[in-house]
């Protein structure tokens, strides 16, 4: 029986040691970057004429890895593939299932730096971001082990005299992941991993940003022994083998995480069922975020500054949780200015692969392009920028992180996800204002508060709409099993990942009803005869 679940902890890279060993490991994917990787459909290795190439955001003209372009054929070969498969997985035990989960997160603990090496070259995550992905990855396979054999226990059913009666979860069949590129390791690994744990079988069709982290935890399962076809890696468009995977009448459930667009057109899709189809199929869907940090009168301003920065600017903002709107009591409105542009002013935006590096590139040029205009719109509409709004696309997809004061509600920036680095702040005449500004939105996904006023939090309890609400503390950073994560309205289907009710989702419950001695009672009047 594993021991009880802790969090992986963080890396201090303030130890010569572990900077080391970071230097040593991004040295060792430098040394590996460019290369090409297959399909894998029912563990056989297959290239195809059509490639695409995975780039590095700080440095354009590096090629992390070569990928094959999936055609629709191969689509539907992975699907029929994955539920062959299914067959046979859907009967091992629940257990054995587990302990491939529990032996995939030692070899991620092992190869820890490594794996946040590659994130570095693949995204440009900075040290520190990439390995709390890293940290996350691990703790969604203990924390799903754990989760699968406390589900395959009995469950508590009313006792009825005369019948025996069982409830239990049985998985449903393949299950469609389609990960995003932010956290191309950590929401990848744990979406896999729940849907394999819980006995379906998995097509994986990574973002085309970051295909490359996900081929090398495919071979970290396989390390562990995962059976071919448990698992099957399919790279290609979304447009083009995506939605193959999505129509076929075989695939029963797809995992979504990524973009509002995308999540609700994955939802419309599925709800038409095809011929040969015989269930309604199932979708979780975490999309996007318009996340809102509310400053009241009372707040500790210096601690209220630093998570409004921290929010706001890590990974360069492009977590669905970001702090994207900062909304400011207008009694402490220009004070807070001030701590919010000295603090951005302070980090140090470059190359990922150097320690010292607090933000880089975001992910690629259509996003380059897209945060720059949504920058430019700011502007235009009244906002005045406070800090950043600069931006270099010559070496890779850098843009300044960004301030923008005095946007009012309901401008473009306010109310749309930009998903990079631009702060929209908010000024609010009070604390009723405020709360309406940050409830004023499609999305619910996380929001903060920060108030010394316990009243003032009670009540952000009961009336800030958020799936993911913080106090006194930044919007980002859930931890898995501390903070189930998932988001309200258009955020997504508040599927609550890594929490207790996570893994439901892959399993429907099943009873059955036994009359006590029936059988007996049978076979003794069969033997009087």
């Amino acid at each position: 029986m594993p021991t009880e679940f802790r969090n992986e902890p963080f890396t201090d890279f303030n130890k010569e040691e572990n900077a080391q060993a970071m230097r040593a490991a991004l040295e060792k994917v430098k040394s590996e970057l460019g290369r090409e990787y297959p399909l894998v459909i029912g563990g056989e290795r297959i290239n195809t004429d059509a490639k695409l190439d995975s780039i590095n955001p700080a440095n354009r003209t590096q090629v992390v890895g070569r990928f094959q372009k999936a055609t629709k054929e191969l689509a539907n070969r992975a699907v029929e593939s994955a539920y062959e498969t299914f067959q046979t997985w859907r009967n091992t035990g629940a257990a054995e299932r587990a302990e491939f989960l529990f032996k995939s997160a030692a070899i991620l603990r092992e190869r820890k730096h490594e794996l946040s090496a590659w994130m570095i070259h693949e995204v440009a995550k900075t040290w520190a971001e990439a390995d709390g992905d890293t940290a996350e990855a691990i703790d969604f396979l203990e924390f799903y082990g754990r989760e699968m054999l406390r589900y395959a226990e009995g469950q508590p059913l009313v006792k009825l005299e005369g019948e025996d009666n069982r409830m239990d979860y049985v998985p449903l069949g393949v299950v469609a992941v389609i990960p995003p590129w932010n956290f191309p390791l950590a929401i990848m690994a744990g979406m896999t991993a729940a849907a394999f744990v819980t006995g379906n079988t998995v097509v994986l069709k990574p973002s085309s940003d970051a295909p490359t982290i996900a081929y090398k935890f495919f071979e970290v399962l396989e390390e562990a022994g995962l059976p071919a076809g448990v698992v099957n890696f399919m790279t290609g468009s979304g447009a083009e083998v995506g939605d193959v995977v999505v129509d076929h009448p075989k695939t029963r459930f797809i995992a979504f995480t990524g973009s509002k667009e995308i999540g609700l057109r994955i939802n419309e899709r599925a709800a038409k069922v095809h011929e040969g189809q015989i269930w309604i199929k199932r979708v979780v869907a975490e999309m996007g975020g318009k996340d809102a940090i509310i400053v009241a009168d009372d707040a500790n301003l210096d601690d209220a500054a630093t998570g409004v920065v921290q929010a706001a600017f890590g990974f360069q903002g492009q977590k669905c949780s970001a702090c994207s709107r900062a909304i400011i009591d207008a009694s402490v409105y220009d004070e807070m200015l001030e701590k919010i542009a000295e603090r951005t002013e302070k980090i140090k935006t470059g190359d990922p692969t150097d320690g010292a590096t607090n933000m880089s590139a975001v992910i690629n040029e259509k996003a380059f392009k897209t945060i720059n205009g949504y920058i430019e719109k700011g502007k235009s509409e009244g906002g005045r920028v406070l800090a950043g709004g600069g931006s270099d696309g010559e070496q890779g997809f850098f843009i300044e992180p960004t301030v923008i004061a005095d946007v009012k509600p309901g401008a473009t920036i306010e109310q749309e996800e930009i998903f990079g680095p631009v702060l929209a702040i908010i000024k609010a005449d009070d604390y009723d204002d405020a709360l309406k500004i940050a409830n004023d939105t499609q999305y619910g996904l996380t929001g903060a508060v920060y108030s010394a006023d316990e009243a003032k939090l009670e009540r952000a309890r009961r009336e800030f709409h958020v799936g993911n609400l913080y106090l006194n503390r930044k919007c980002t950073g859930a931890l898995v099993g501390v903070h189930p994560f998932g988001g309200f309205n258009m955020s997504g289907t508040d599927s609550k990942a890594g929490g207790r009710d996570y893994l439901l989702l892959f399993m429907q419950a099943k009873v059955s009803a036994e009359k006590v001695g029936a059988t007996s009672k049978l076979a003794e009047k069969r033997a009087a005869i």
